[in-house]
């Protein structure tokens, strides 16, 4: 028994090792090129280090290291998958250490050089707020959310617990004395100087209570201090801080409130020290500077584009400094200096980026910017490859919860259009309407999590929830969370419809395909209802489907057996499969299959070759379904994973791979056919609202609730298999165009309700002939139900 004991152990050891070797290749198999985001919402997540220039910030669970010089990025993987919420360097800037949210919080050590971390530091409960190095690198102060209430101070190197004590009051700062003998800490009338007494921490073996004495604040003491920053040099016993209603103050060595100025803004929320200077953020994108030494105002720099700007039409930096007076600017939430290079990082909260210059203050200038969405991204688009368009292939479009829709290039260099100056990733910015500004400024710091919450006002639940661009590269409709539908002409970027064409949020559209010989568009709303537009007679509409029961989440047009097909799926488990006939009146689509399934269907889509669809499903299973008679061909598990559900199935252009994303926030790579994982990635903080590959099989984009776009570069393995099949269908097409010369397309009437056709299809209707394929197979009559089966329940 000891023997077989022994023996079982050694065969568990072995799954185990084979199971992590087999997670590591599966994560090597995909490397995160780029990341279009940023998540800091105040100085704590915003960091720089003065020996290599590098910027660190937040982008949901990943840390972004920039060169701003080059805009070059590294990035730093969150191994346990958690929302990173503050961030520091170590002095001489080879560590950064990282506070989390979520259950059990880490405070993590990195070693910056091999991205790859030393020290895991869990003692928090809810979060960590803020996270500091010691001057002398030995220890680190780290700071729970409000509802943890706990400083800690870490001899990190150990991996103990020097000294701990409670806070009773939200904290949101803090900040090392320059000897390393105290820290301080400022939050909601809150200014606490906290003193370690070295001798005393190394000899006990335990924790030992923290000692704090708080600020004298006097008069001042409701205010909200928003940030700390303890004096450097000449001014290294001082301690200054910000308060947000917008005053700049200076405690002497006793802990005493020594003078105060008003910096006359409405609101101001960060500041930061050096020798010589002291940076202060305020509303409005204004950014001031001072002197420590009696806290004498010096200049203001420049603000960054006003919102509503037109990205594209700023391509020599002199237009950035020639606003209209009545424009509006995004507040400044965060900034950090680099007094080697004397260069200022800027964070404002419409999620933008700027890196100034300031060796000379009289003549500041850019070094580095970056545009990002505001809010919850909802969707993305390829551009189509087609060269009349005057796009690039390389380019994608998203859509946002803050009103806008942007086209993006993954390609560095050689892009088509002028480049602007201020983005090297962001081509041109489409708002919707003129509330969209404002929609920026009070949804900047707003995260996916408030996105979902019940309690929401009407300015909140606006944006843009799905894109679609034409198959010839003309148009782009966009349908938001109000139901209106608007179209854009892609090459002036001007609206040329706008019809409220639902009563609730659309949740897809999709234009119908070359291959099948018509110009639809297709939209289909949480309000149940499918309208099918003309797209070639200014958008009228053609048919209203009000099959479904629940919200309808996905439609897809398709050319199979020369017939026109539309399948579409939703939250009532059903899947319709119809075919577009001809009547008297025009074209229509009339339900050929209806299955359904135990599960809800949350996404769906057509793989190159027309004869299946994939369904991701609430139990996380992919189901293929074949388009001709609706039958199930087979299922596998569309997650590692055994939590959560399947939001997005997007397969290749190929037709090779299908990829996934289910709510607990990763996302995988799957064979389409035999259902093996080839590869698996995470890093978004919020749940992955959708997934698309590159038109030249070497990335995958994803997009998410946390606001931030990653560009997935994939092995050339995978690249490589995609193309070999790409240039086979391409030789050998399997889908032909169909026939539909023959097919009438009715005229719409001015004025017709898209909610009122709610009838049978006219008997006038005249069925196609079958083919002799479709006579073989057995077909479930129109209107009968398929279930699943046993054996798959």
């Amino acid at each position: 028994m000891t023997v077989d004991g022994h023996g079982s152990t050694i065969k568990s050891r072995i799954k185990n090792m084979l199971r992590k070797n087999r997670k590591e290749n599966l994560a090597d198999k995909v490397t995160l090129e780029r990341v279009l985001g940023i998540t800091a919402s105040g100085n704590s997540g915003l960091a720089c280090d003065p020996h290599s220039g590098l910027v660190a910030y937040p982008a949901g669970c990943v840390v972004v290291l920039l060169n701003p010089k080059k805009n070059r990025q590294h990035h730093i993987l969150n191994t346990s998958r958690k929302t990173i919420t503050a961030l520091s360097f170590s002095p001489d800037g080879k560590y950064l250490v990282t506070g989390e949210s979520g259950h059990l919080p880490a405070v993590r050590v990195w070693e910056v050089c091999e991205f790859r971390q030393v020290a895991e530091l869990q003692e928090h409960k809810y979060g960590v707020s803020c996270v500091a190095f010691s001057p002398n690198s030995k220890y680190i102060v780290s700071v729970g959310y409000q509802h943890d209430m706990m400083v800690h101070v870490w001899a990190w190197k150990k991996n103990t617990i020097i000294a701990a004590n409670k806070v009773s009051s939200k904290v949101t700062a803090v900040s090392f004395s320059e000897d390393s003998s105290y820290f301080v800490t400022a939050g909601n009338r809150h200014v606490k100087f906290w003193y370690l007494d070295h001798s005393k921490s190394i000899k006990a073996s335990t924790p030992v209570p923290l000692l704090g004495r708080s600020g004298l604040l006097g008069e001042l003491r409701n205010n909200f201090f928003c940030d700390v920053a303890c004096g450097r040099g000449s001014k290294a016993e001082s301690t200054f801080c910000i308060t947000s209603s917008g005053l700049l103050c200076e405690f002497n060595p006793k802990r005493m409130l020594d003078k105060w100025v008003d910096l006359r803004t409405s609101v101001a929320g960060s500041l930061c020290v050096s020798e010589e200077l002291i940076f202060c953020g305020f509303a409005d994108g204004m950014v001031r500077a001072f002197s420590p030494a009696d806290l004498g105002f010096i200049c203001t720099l420049p603000r960054p584009h006003h919102l509503g700007t037109d990205v594209s039409s700023i391509t020599q930096a002199s237009h950035l400094f020639s606003n209209k007076m009545s424009a509006r600017y995004p507040d400044s939430v965060a900034v950090t200096y680099d007094p080697a290079s004397h260069w200022l990082s800027c964070v404002y909260n419409d999620h933008s980026l700027y890196v100034w210059d300031v060796r000379d203050l009289h003549r500041v200038g850019k070094v580095h910017s970056a545009l990002y969405h505001a809010a919850c991204v909802w969707d993305l688009q390829m551009v189509p490859e087609v060269p009349e368009s005057g796009l690039s292939s390389g380019e994608f479009l998203s859509c946002s919860a803050d009103n806008t829709v942007r086209l993006w290039s993954t390609e560095r260099q050689g892009h088509t259009h002028t480049q602007n100056v201020l983005s090297k990733d962001l081509l041109k910015v489409i708002y919707m309407d003129e509330n969209t500004a404002a929609l920026v400024e009070t949804e900047g710091s707003v995260s996916a999590s408030t996105e979902k919450t019940d309690g929401q006002t009407a300015e909140t639940r606006t944006g843009i929830r799905t894109i679609c661009v034409s198959p010839d590269g003309k148009h782009l409709a966009s349908g938001d969370r109000n139901g209106m539908l608007r179209v854009h002409d892609l090459s002036s970027m001007t609206e040329i419809q706008k019809v409220e064409a639902h009563d609730s949020e659309i949740l897809c559209l999709e234009y119908s395909k070359p291959e099948t010989g018509l110009k639809l568009l297709a939209t289909a709303s949480r309000d149940r209802l499918i309208h099918v537009l003309d797209a070639e007679k200014d958008y009228g509409l053609v048919q209203t489907l009000d099959e479904h029961s629940s919200s309808i989440t996905a439609v897809r047009f398709a050319a199979n057996d020369n017939k026109v097909r539309m399948i579409s799926c939703g939250a009532d488990k059903s899947i319709y499969f119809r075919t577009a006939h001809r009547t008297d009146g025009g074209t229509e689509f009339r339900r050929s299959h209806h299955v359904v399934r135990k599960t809800t269907l949350y996404d769906m889509d057509v793989e190159p070759s027309c004869k299946y669809a994939a369904v991701g499903c609430q139990d996380r299973c992919i189901r293929i379904f074949n388009i001709s008679n609706g039958k199930q061909k087979t299922f596998y598990k569309g997650s590692q994973t055994e939590d959560g559900s399947l939001l997005k199935v997007q397969t290749d252009p190929s037709g090779q791979y299908v990829a996934t994303s289910c709510s607990d926030k990763n996302i995988s790579i799957f064979d389409f056919r035999s259902g093996v994982c080839v590869a698996t990635m995470f890093g978004h903080s919020e749940i992955v609202t959708g997934i698309k590959f590159t038109n030249d099989c070497k990335h995958l984009i994803s997009v998410s609730g946390d606001s931030c776009i990653f560009v997935w570069r994939l092995a050339p393995e995978l690249t490589m298999s995609m193309r070999e099949r790409l240039s086979q269908l391409r030789r050998t097409p399997l889908t032909p165009p169909c026939n539909t010369s023959t097919l009438s397309r009715r005229t719409p009437t001015k004025g017709t309700n898209p909610g009122t056709r709610r009838g049978p299809v006219t008997p006038a209707e005249v069925r196609e002939p079958v083919t002799p394929a479709e006579a073989r197979e057995p077909v479930t009559p129109a209107g009968a139900l398929e279930t699943d089966s046993p054996a798959e329940a």
